[in-house]
């Protein structure tokens, strides 16, 4: 999210609907790449699991895989170049990422 905002001036891509979410995946089916981060961050507040956008906008969509996300520790989310499924995965790992502007 910070190379995305000082870098590019931008946010990681937030998704609201099933046709942006087709459009992000064709995006990533592009370059042949790992499944890139998108925004959205799930986490723990008040002994309740939420996810959020990173963006702030409204939570109103979401493309989960099945058993995610997952409520272990605060996670990252990477959208599946194979079926546009969104997977929890650990924040520090280097992947490619989609901004949003």
């Amino acid at each position: 999210q910070r190379y995305c905002q000082d870098v590019y001036r931008g946010q990681l891509a937030s998704v609201h609907s099933a046709a942006r979410n087709q459009e992000l995946q064709k995006l990533a089916q592009t370059y042949k790449i790992l499944s890139p981060w998108i925004g959205a961050v799930t986490s723990c507040k008040a002994g309740q699991w939420q996810s959020h956008w990173e963006d702030s906008s409204p939570w109103n969509y979401a493309n989960w895989a099945p058993t995610h996300p997952l409520h272990i520790v605060t996670t990252c989310t990477t959208l599946s170049v194979r079926n546009g499924l969104w997977r929890s995965r650990f924040c520090f790992q280097l992947r490619p990422f989609i901004c949003q502007y």
